[in-house]
């Protein structure tokens, strides 16, 4: 889902808590959480990166941001929805984000619910492409 998100256009402005992946096969099972005390976002004229403090046990200092791949938290995507969100409901297996765009009424299913709302959030911005 994250990558699709990335591939729709969403794009990321790193905050504390955030979590993310470097988009890299040997690092597909490590999730990295942004923290001003360990992993902080630093703007240079040649780009954002990610940095790596006192991480003494990578030989990681820094990424550049456009090698991380963001994982939006629930919240932060029923967020990025905006007014188009109507609602989550937990059904007998799945989860269901119902939202408008245009008029009409779309549901979405997954058995996670950030899931069920990064669907919604790629319907939204297939349409405002």
């Amino acid at each position: 889902m994250a990558v699709a998100l990335r591939e729709a256009g969403l794009v990321w402005h790193p905050r504390s808590g955030d979590r993310f992946q470097l988009d890299e096969p040997e690092f597909e099972a490590d999730v990295f959480t942004v923290s001003e005390m360990t992993i902080e976002p630093r703007e240079y004229p040649t780009g954002r990166i990610l940095a790596f403090n006192g991480t003494t046990e990578w030989a990681l200092d820094s990424v550049a941001l456009e090698d991380a791949l963001w994982l939006p938290h629930e919240h932060q995507l029923r967020e990025l929805l905006r007014g188009a969100f109507r609602g989550l409901r937990r059904l007998p297996d799945t989860h269901e984000v119902e939202i408008v765009l245009g008029g009409e009424r779309l549901a979405f299913e997954h058995p996670e619910p950030a899931d069920a709302y990064a669907l919604a959030l790629l319907e939204m911005l297939r349409r405002l492409a």
